[in-house]
């Protein structure tokens, strides 16, 4: 087990009245987990809970031994919950279309492994530097690769919210998988687009710079999207990696 400290916070924002933001974080088997629904009020937020309630029930379980064993659990976690979600649509059609974006990371010993899929993000700071570990499943951030659009134009372009991939909207779910080191000191942050259509990047960076402690940082990201607009439900996961 990685010795960590963490924190995670959910706010529904400031022009939405539910939130269909879920987060879970387990330090007894290095579970961080955050999805964010989609599929209008009611189907959004379960589908979400869904993709967090089936990641528990496969961490509940004896911990993985190898890293290997943590990525297929990762996979089941992504499939289990994606055939839930679209057998719970079979059931109740009026909630086609819901689904969630999903962040799911494990760290233990000096590694992580990392399950993603939509344009919820993981990061990592390190060495005062920020970096996005995941890339975005969404139209936009094909056109940005595509040189169509500028990362800038991507983020207020009007198609932003366009997603391409998310769990419980397709029966076969393709999952982009991050493995790697870890060092004292890492800070892994874990958001929905909440902040990051809210907040760039420097800022963000700025404020993982700062001496607080990660229950004030977490704050502070969240309060710095509201201060922008607060258009969308904000979940952020902080994870520092601490000397044993």
């Amino acid at each position: 087990m990685v010795p960590a400290s963490l924190f995670g916070k959910t706010d529904p924002g400031l022009r939405r009245s539910n939130n269909e933001d879920a987060f879970l974080i387990a330090p007894e088997v290095g579970l961080h987990l955050l999805a964010d629904g989609m599929g209008g009020a009611a189907a959004g937020e379960l589908a979400s809970q869904i993709f967090a309630e089936t990641a528990r029930e496969l961490l509940s379980r004896t911990p993985p031994a190898t890293e290997e064993e943590r990525l297929q659990l990762i996979q089941q976690a992504f499939e289990q919950a994606n055939g839930r979600i679209l057998d719970h649509v079979a059931i109740q059609p009026e909630h086609r279309g819901m689904g969630c974006t999903a962040e799911l990371l494990i760290l233990w010993n000096s590694r992580f492994v990392l399950g993603h899929v939509g344009d919820s993000r993981t990061y990592l700071y390190r060495k005062g530097q920020l970096k996005q570990l995941t890339r975005d499943h969404s139209l936009v951030q094909d056109q940005v690769d595509q040189g169509i659009i500028t990362a800038e134009e991507a983020r207020t372009h009007r198609l932003r919210h366009v997603i391409l991939r998310a769990v419980g909207t397709t029966e076969t779910l393709a999952v982009d998988f991050l493995r790697g080191n870890t060092f004292a000191g890492d800070l892994f942050l874990l958001c929905s687009d909440g902040l990051t259509d809210m907040v760039d990047d420097i800022l963000i960076e700025s404020i993982l710079a700062l001496p607080d402690a990660l229950p004030q940082k977490v704050e502070k990201l969240i309060e710095a999207a509201k201060a922008a607009g607060g258009h969308d439900n904000i979940t952020v996961i902080l994870s520092e990696v601490v000397a044993p």
